[in-house]
């Protein structure tokens, strides 16, 4: 049986989901790289694979399929290597699941995504900056993230719903609160330092998953020390201009 193609980024967070999954699980699979910054998912060739022009996306011989979390409960359902406390059989527990999944992109989601567009992603893409949006992001994401917290993560749970090993939704959920590593240390030890369960939880992610979670993510911190370094230099520029025109203001006086 051939492999089936994941089409994904690595800079967004469901595709790093997605392959998480796959290799932690030995899916036989081919990653297809769909570059997000040279919008290679808005191409006619790709629009083929998942008309709404997103990744992650894949095929499997005919079968085409996108969303992530559409993707994450096919592949563990179809493939029989995976184990059960990923998605698990009960049907109970597979409804709590697929509660926190519809959650996450209205809330969660939606608050981590658009507060990193509107704050560290769009002047690294030459964007403009929308401060009110991502005021209105950032009281969504903190809300989110002491909903997980008081909901999920009750007493000593080491995963949501207090399950000793994670599930698709424990992986979809860390890898977004992942991508606040584009915002530098300082704005993300501000959203994350007074989340002592929440820091707990996405290490035991990151252990369970292990090697395979930091590998997908060795991207994301790529791309944050260019961002970093970006900064830093039109800072520098902007300090220089500054201290010229100081200069000329002193020669005149």
């Amino acid at each position: 049986m051939a492999p089936i193609k994941v089409y994904a980024d690595r800079w967004s967070q469901p595709s790093r989901a997605v392959l998480i999954f796959c290799r932690v699980n030995k899916i036989d699979f081919k990653e297809v790289a769909v570059d997000l910054f040279k919008s290679q998912h808005l191409t006619p060739e790709f629009k083929k694979v998942n008309p709404m022009g997103q990744v992650p996306a894949i095929v499997d011989g005919r079968f085409k399929l996108f969303e992530s979390h559409a993707i994450l409960r096919y592949l563990a359902t179809v493939f029989p290597g995976v184990a059960d406390h990923w998605y698990p059989a009960d049907l109970f527990t597979r409804a709590k699941i697929e509660s926190i999944l519809d959650w996450h992109h209205s809330y969660l989601r939606r608050g981590a995504a658009t507060f990193v567009m509107h704050t560290a992603l769009a002047p690294f893409l030459g964007l403009r900056p929308r401060p009110e949006a991502a005021k209105q992001a950032e009281k969504l994401l903190v809300q989110s993230l002491a909903t997980i917290e008081s909901v999920w993560l009750k007493g000593d749970a080491k995963f949501l719903m207090g399950s000793p090993l994670p599930s698709i939704a424990d992986l979809s959920l860390v890898c977004e609160i992942m991508q606040l590593e584009a915002l530098g240390n300082d704005t993300r030890d501000k959203l994350l330092g007074g989340h002592e369960k929440i820091l707990a939880w996405i290490n035991n992610v990151k252990k369970a998953t292990s090697p395979h979670f930091e590998e997908a993510h060795m991207f994301l911190f790529e791309v944050k020390e260019q961002m970093q370094s970006k900064k830093n230099a039109e800072a520098a520029k902007h300090g220089g201009s500054e201290t010229t025109s100081q200069l000329k203001i002193a020669s005149k006086l």
